[in-house]
């Protein structure tokens, strides 16, 4: 059975997720309240009401309550920036418990009724006292949220090596797993620190091309395999595989030299 959903993106969040439109009307670009596991919240609608198969939902579909209204999505702006201010206080609290926290970023959910502490640790962390403390310090419903190294970069930002914003800045983190094996299809240095980004973990460009490596390498030649060229028989040494060109390499005696052909000129 198919059913009607929106495609709702939180702040801070690479993820979409499905609600039930409700009988609403909104469109993409619309701030909506939607009922979460944890209570309310604010989200951007980033597609509009599509169908998908009910068997596709991992849990119970919920609603859009109302669309927000211009003061409330300002007024959820402003909560955002004073949270960001209580991080200093926040360290000073963790500390007087001694305990093995990094505290990344202090946010406030829409309406100011919950303080979303994301933080980093190597190890769990029993934090049950410290939330006690820190709701009674601050007067509100406290989340500490436990999150990792590729997360930290997401919500700090920064820079690649490439010189861009990083990929899962811009949203173009939603990957479930990137592996060694898209490095080595894409004929990158296997050494971790060309291949690595601020997070200390593989890029996650390497996954968002690996694609369309994967399909050039489908059709080109092998290296190290014999192919025939308008100049004879030579052994491919390289493969450029966005231009799809092919070198090789032509030896006679003690002679050798490289030739570079577009992989319609090369028969294997």
């Amino acid at each position: 059975m198919q059913i009607e959903v929106v495609g709702v993106k939180f702040k801070n969040s690479t993820h979409l997720y499905s609600f039930s439109p409700n009988s609403l009307k909104v469109k993409k670009g619309d701030y909506v309240v939607v009922e979460t596991e944890k209570g309310r919240d604010m989200g951007v609608v980033v597609r509009e009401n599509y169908l998908i198969n009910a068997e596709e939902l991992a849990s119970e579909l919920k609603n859009i309550l109302f669309v927000a209204t211009k003061k409330q999505v300002e007024d959820a702006q402003k909560y955002s920036a004073e949270a960001e201010k209580l991080a200093p206080k926040v360290v000073e609290i963790i500390k007087s418990f001694k305990l093995d926290m990094k505290v990344v970023k202090v946010e406030a959910n829409f309406d100011n009724s919950r303080l979303i502490i994301n933080f980093t640790a190597d190890n769990r962390v029993d934090f049950r006292e410290l939330v006690k403390k820190l709701a009674e310090t601050f007067k509100t419903r406290v989340e500490l949220r436990q999150i990792g190294s590729r997360d930290e970069v997401r919500l700090l930002g920064g820079f690649g090596p490439c010189g861009k914003i990083c990929c899962c800045v811009e949203n173009f983190g939603e990957f479930d797993h990137v592996s060694m094996k898209m490095a080595k299809n894409q004929n990158l240095s296997l050494n971790p620190n060309s291949i690595s980004g601020l997070c200390g973990k593989l890029m996650c460009c390497l996954a968002y091309e690996n694609q369309t490596y994967v399909e050039a390498l489908k059709v080109m030649p092998k290296i190290g395999g014999t192919v025939k060229t308008k100049d004879g028989e030579g052994v491919v040494v390289y493969n450029d595989l966005l231009d799809r060109q092919v070198d090789v390499k032509f030896t006679k005696g003690d002679d050798s030299e490289v030739k570079t052909y577009s992989l319609n000129e090369v028969k294997f």
